[in-house]
């Protein structure tokens, strides 16, 4: 390539840099609210699951907190997870938003009785959650790039789901009961790393460690870097939470 050629190409893209104006839209982290959303539902119904309370009626009081913080609040942190470039936490998010929003219309027709939920095995659900599983434990895999922390919240989430698709599909107290236990697991852990993301938010450093890749992340008072980020030839540009 001539001289010339490159001095032309070096002109114009110094040209480039001196005129170009780059507007940053903040974002606030989305898996905060999604995740705290997606654990007070999780560990209602699944303390429910687990026998701690409840009769037959519990469902039809706990559909309306289920559908609005678990479902409605989950699934628009999944939208917003998107603006931030967090596939994990679009695919996570969106997912179970979405399936809390249709388990509180479910229980919200039982309620009214406009249809009766069959005795005994429930295949329908149960298929329901044999895909949930599989999903979520695609997702756990994926978290092993991001953060011990989401591995441990979708880790268990994924085992749980399993666990109750064969309590749906073969019935059975003992599986139902050992779901609940496994998905309070997972409800724990999600509030954890919520928490965990908020802080460092607000303190501007590390404050509970989350097993992040990146070595600086998972030191308690150390500030995390790479505030702004350079990806795919967009400056200025962040991508992730």
């Amino acid at each position: 390539m001539p001289p010339e050629h490159n001095g032309n190409q070096a002109s114009e893209l110094a040209d480039w840099r001196d005129h170009t104006r780059v507007f940053l839209q903040p974002i606030a982290a989305p898996s905060v609210l999604g995740l705290f959303g997606f654990a007070s539902a999780t560990f209602m119904v699944a303390a429910y699951l687990a026998g701690w309370y409840g009769g037959k009626a519990t469902p039809e009081f706990l559909f309306p907190f289920a559908a609005t913080f678990g479902g409605l609040a989950q699934f628009m942190a999944g939208m917003w997870a998107f603006r931030a470039r967090d596939t994990l936490a679009t695919a996570m998010h969106g997912m179970w938003g979405a399936f809390w929003i249709a388990f509180g219309i479910l229980f919200l027709l039982v309620a009214t009785g406009a249809i009766t939920p069959p005795t005994g095995t429930w295949p329908e659900l149960g298929y329901w959650f044999l895909t949930l599983g599989a999903i979520t434990a695609a997702g756990a895999i994926a978290s092993l790039a991001e953060s011990i922390g989401l591995t441990a919240v979708l880790t268990p989430l994924s085992v749980g789901s399993i666990l109750l698709a064969v309590y749906y599909l073969i019935g059975g107290t003992g599986w139902e009961h050992t779901a609940g236990w496994v998905l309070i697991a997972s409800a724990i852990c999600a509030f954890y790393t919520a928490t965990a993301m908020m802080l460092k938010s607000t303190f501007g450093r590390v404050v509970l460690p989350l097993g992040e890749p990146r070595r600086e992340a998972n030191i308690p008072g150390e500030r995390f870097t790479r505030v702004i980020e350079y990806e795919h030839g967009e400056p200025g540009v962040k991508q992730g939470q």
